[in-house]
């Protein structure tokens, strides 16, 4: 496989995108997840989930942290696309391709 379909040896893990909300914004602002909740108008228990990583950023959350925070919904998208690519590379069920082009495709 070639260096743009295999992560680097030792590449770190992604943090998930509700760590760095926590690490970046609630921890050194001193935010509370209800109070944060509340003001991007989602449910505590909502946000407290994505903080904590148990659900995935949604189109509608990177819109809403990212009106909040003066970002941008690609940033948080980004930040989502990275853990998810790094988890599957790292998977233990990637599925077997075969190369459609190249020299390997041709031999096949």
């Amino acid at each position: 496989m070639s260096s743009t379909t295999r992560p680097a040896a030792g590449m770190h893990h992604p943090p998930h995108p509700g760590e760095v909300l926590r690490g970046l914004y609630l921890e050194p602002e001193n935010l509370k997840i209800g109070l944060v909740a509340k003001a991007i108008g989602v449910s505590r228990t909502s946000l407290s989930q994505f903080v904590n990583g148990h659900t995935r950023l949604s189109l509608d959350m990177a819109l809403r942290l990212a009106g909040a925070f003066r970002t941008s919904p690609e940033v948080w998208l980004s930040l989502q696309h990275q853990h998810d690519l790094w988890r599957a590379r790292k998977g233990k069920s990637r599925p077997v391709v075969r190369p459609l082009i190249g020299r390997k495709a041709a031999a096949g």
